[in-house]
């Protein structure tokens, strides 16, 4: 649920995170009506808490995949939800690259497509990397309150096995196993950004 979620919103978040910042008033096409738009859409469907998001969409995920409960249909709520929160990390971490790189590629006469892609895009890869490990442990807290409603994955061993079953050493070892699975995932996603990043490679 997690790996195919967190995919999913990289592939939808990215360009949306791009597009806000690209017409944003201090980016390269600035659009105050499309950005402020976009921004409303965004803010609205992060403000939702999850648990909502589940039932609300428990009809379009039951369209899309036949049905509304278990791993594979969580998977739709989870891209859904994380798309606009990815999206505001992508634009954060572009809004972070340096003016004087991005105008020193405007006057050699560069396009917007290559500004985009090697530019702000190479220049904010650590930040990115970064804001998918940050996704990726949110979508872990996320699919875990899914198995409140059957979503399967370790949510569901804790309540139904666990809580509800009255197994005190399933639930928490439920619960060790995703704070488990969260810090691995934060370490691998810092390790990844520490690679990655042009900056720290340049000085060491």
């Amino acid at each position: 649920m997690v790996v195919v979620s967190t995919i999913l919103a990289v592939l939808g978040g990215l360009p949306l995170g791009v597009l806000l910042h690209l017409t944003s008033p201090f980016g390269l096409e600035p659009r105050p009506v499309l950005n402020r738009v976009l921004g409303v859409v965004v803010d609205v469907t992060r403000s939702v808490p999850f648990v909502v998001l589940l039932v609300v969409l428990a009809s379009f995920t039951r369209l899309l995949v036949g049905t509304s409960i278990g791993s594979t249909a969580v998977i739709v709520p989870l891209t859904i939800g994380a798309i606009p929160f990815f999206a505001r990390l992508t634009q954060n971490a572009l809004r972070e690259v340096g003016f004087t790189v991005v105008e020193a590629a405007i006057t050699t006469g560069s396009s917007r497509w290559r500004i985009v892609w090697t530019v702000l895009l190479g220049e904010a890869r650590a930040a990115l990397v970064g804001a998918v490990g940050v996704t990726a442990v949110a979508l872990i807290g996320y699919a875990a309150m899914a198995g409140a409603i059957g979503g399967g994955g370790l949510g569901t061993t804790a309540i139904q096995d666990g809580y509800q079953g009255y197994d005190d050493r399933v639930l928490y070892s439920s619960v060790v196993a995703l704070g488990a699975l969260a810090w691995g995932m934060q370490l691998l996603s810092d390790f990844a950004a520490r690679t990655v990043d042009r900056r720290r490679a340049a000085t060491t």
